[in-house]
């Protein structure tokens, strides 16, 4: 945050108020946006040897987990405030948690339940009990199958697709791994993307796609779990592909102002510093504290947290990791339960037209005539603030390219808070100002910003965005 002259206002070149046809989102994909935050789970051959990339050699016998729980896994993604698991169904050593019949690497030749085993089927249910939508990742890259690098590996991975959605649906979004390295053959495989996703409409259209070019959700760019300051929910994709195809990491990131296809991010970052399981982690899972910074990067900058949680050897989810989730759950709660907006003495309007916009997804307002409205903020006495959330309705695409937060002391001096970008949510946090008067300019929007969404709040200081 810095103060800026007042004259910064009149000097944006401002985008008239003209009708633009933007990419607008799916039904699927607005209820996609809702979710926020969920879990990933790490899970397979990998937990047991300490890899991160299984070399598909790997003997199923080593798959064991004697105390698999995932009615343990759910109770905790439901605590922590997560809406659904994805699970590694099927990672780059090809081995499958459940007993596909188009594979000889799966828990059917593993020790475990003596063959009768079935991940898939135990986190499916589990997820149906606990009211957690239910998410798989399937890596199309397989260093086990015989097939992988010949076409007839496309129709194991299409045949083993339609296992999954018929077996253990609803499936809520399938997570492909663009990663396309050599089989047990020595060959690379040449992907039919366009059959696969023609097979997910055909089998789930409901199911949202992640790739790095969707079709539905993109990947942010890093595993690190941080969406851009600025990002648009568009993406050109036109002459990509998943993988090595990608777009730069950079445009990931942010997305295209002027994409043509409605792409939101998706930040994956794991709760340690590996994906799948390793007990020389166990002192080093992400504080509570650490994973609420990581929730305003992603979640505050209108993106979807994907949080990687591994369940160790046993089957459970580590009661380092666990405690670590009801932490962030509880700060969560503690910090953003209640808006300074909804106390007495607090009057909040658009100066044209004379609406209220209070709390999330209340109401939208058209702002027209952006550039002379401002959101004003009074309260009917000087209150601490250091944090502001603004939404707006997606079902009009996205619009807001630039905006600025005025705040003004106790001693009439004003401070500026600028942001370019909103989205489903932007969650601006700064050092605390004692203030009595809040303004929220719109400065440059694809057409009149449709905003569903004002809140102010006192959070703790030591979790301001660093």
């Amino acid at each position: 945050m810095r103060s800026l002259p007042f004259l910064f206002f009149l000097s944006i070149n401002v985008f008239l108020n003209a009708q633009v046809k933007l990419p607008l989102p799916t039904k699927a994909q607005l209820a996609w946006h809702e979710m926020e935050f969920y879990l990933f789970m790490h899970f397979g051959p990998n937990t047991f040897t300490d890899k991160e990339w299984g070399h598909g050699d790997e003997q199923a016998d080593i798959f064991n987990p004697t105390q698999l729980d995932c009615k343990q896994w759910c109770r905790i993604a439901k605590a922590a405030g997560a809406k659904a698991i994805i699970i590694t169904a099927k990672h780059h050593d090809g081995f499958c948690l459940w007993p596909s019949k188009y594979s000889k690497h799966t828990v059917r030749e593993s020790r475990w339940k003596n063959g009768k085993g079935d991940v898939l089927k135990e986190l499916s249910q589990a997820c149906k009990q606990y009211g957690l939508k239910f998410g798989v990742y399937i890596s199309p890259w397989d260093r086990n199958h015989p097939k992988y690098g010949t076409p007839e590996y496309n129709d194991v991975f299409v045949n083993m697709m339609k296992e999954i959605f018929t077996n253990y649906g609803p499936v809520w979004e399938l997570w492909w791994d663009g990663a396309n390295g050599e089989g047990p053959n020595g060959k690379k495989q040449v992907y039919d993307w366009d059959r696969f996703k023609k097979t997910v409409r055909t089998l789930s259209p409901n199911t949202v796609v992640f790739s790095d070019v969707g079709p539905h959700i993109r990947w942010v760019g890093n595993e690190k779990g941080i969406a851009g300051k600025t990002n648009w929910n568009y993406l050109d994709t036109v002459g990509f592909t998943p993988g090595i195809g990608a777009p730069p990491v950079e445009i990931l990131n942010s997305g295209n102002e002027k994409g043509k296809a409605w792409i939101p991010a998706e930040c994956d970052v794991s709760i340690r510093p590996g994906w799948f399981y390793h007990a020389n982690e166990d002192d080093k899972v992400k504080t509570p504290e650490q994973l609420f910074d990581l929730f305003l990067k992603s979640v505050g900058r209108g993106a979807n947290l994907l949080l990687n949680v591994p369940p160790d050897r046993s089957g459970k989810i580590h009661p380092k990791d666990s405690a670590s989730l009801l932490g962030i759950k509880k700060l969560i709660d503690k910090n953003f339960a209640n808006t300074i907006m909804k106390e007495k003495g607090v009057n909040v309007f658009f100066d044209k037209p004379d609406n209220i916009v209070i709390g999330a997804n209340t109401k939208t307002v058209e702002v027209k005539e952006y550039l002379e409205n401002s959101c004003n903020i009074v309260f009917d006495e000087p209150r601490f603030v250091n944090t502001i959330v603004i939404r707006e309705d997606l079902k009009h695409g996205q619009r807001v390219k630039n905006f600025v937060v005025q705040i003004l002391d106790e001693d009439k001096k004003s401070h500026y808070v600028q942001g370019t970008t909103i989205g489903y949510q932007r969650i601006l946090t700064f050092s605390r100002i004692r203030t009595a008067f809040i303004s929220i300019r719109l400065l440059d929007s694809f057409g009149n910003p449709m905003i569903n969404g004002v809140e102010a709040f006192l959070i703790d200081e030591n979790l301001v965005e660093k």
